[in-house]
């Protein structure tokens, strides 16, 4: 399922929500200036640098790796070796903003689209950059915490969106959400069913032997996002304005 956009308009602008998005393009077009070629300043290095480790965040820096390091002054060209130029907690922050291709990168952004835009008018600007963060690194956490001995990197923001899309779920269940179903046909599913289908989705995934890392689908962030992110919203959201709906105009031009 495709999200396209939902039947609502925010009250205000959603800036940050263009913000993180034109940030995650931003990335991704440097990433794609550096040659691809595996070596130290390549858009491999890049990824495992700044990427998401579970062996690390879960057991801290390979002991053998920082001694070859002290020794030699570099570490050997893999992802874990890269990943020792940072604490073991940068990766869950910085991963969040950096994508594996352009598919991925499109993909993310549209959910952050269709799913932020209200939710940062209901949650206030103040509150929407932080939420989407922590939930973001929460949910890298958990995928780190199922896979202990992974050294596979893990990229997106698919974690943080998963955690709007669950906020979503919980302030406007009932909100249609435009949907290209089978990427074909668009039709409007209401949000708690279009959630309902997307943990399906997710659940479904768990048994794919390429759940992690940046070729495959963190399917484990996603459920952990989604749920961190209907636990939370309430509190998150206490003390602002209930939300007041604005139906977005569609326009259909009758040429002839």
């Amino acid at each position: 399922m495709l999200p396209l956009i939902d039947e609502y308009s925010p009250r205000r602008f959603p800036i940050l929500t263009i913000a993180l998005i034109l940030l995650c393009v931003g990335i991704f077009a440097y990433q794609k200036t550096l040659p691809d070629n595996g070596t130290l300043g390549s858009s491999q290095a890049f990824e495992c640098t700044y990427g998401m480790i579970p062996h690390e965040v879960v057991s801290g820096p390979n002991p053998a790796l920082g001694l070859q390091r002290a020794l030699t002054g570099i570490a050997p060209l893999t992802c874990e070796g890269l990943n020792q130029q940072h604490n073991r907690g940068v990766g869950l922050v910085t991963s969040i903003f950096i994508h594996a291709s352009w598919w991925h990168l499109f993909g993310n952004m549209l959910f952050l689209w269709v799913f932020g835009a209200n939710l940062e008018d209901r949650l206030g600007r103040v509150r929407f950059l932080p939420f989407f963060v922590v939930c973001g690194v929460l949910a890298g956490l958990a995928q780190a915490v199922s896979q202990p001995s992974s050294t596979a990197v893990v990229l997106g923001a698919s974690g943080a969106i998963a955690a709007m899309i669950g906020a979503y779920l919980v302030l406007f269940p009932r909100v249609g959400i435009w949907t290209l179903v089978l990427f074909v046909f668009p039709m409007k599913i209401p949000a708690w069913i279009w959630g309902a289908i997307f943990i399906a989705l997710q659940l479904v995934d768990l048994s794919s032997p390429t759940q992690l890392g940046s070729s495959g689908v963190a399917s484990i962030a996603h459920l952990a996002g989604v749920a961190i992110g209907a636990a939370t919203i309430r509190l998150v959201a206490h003390g602002r304005p209930a939300f007041d709906p604005v139906p977005r105009n569609f326009h259909l031009l009758a040429l002839g």
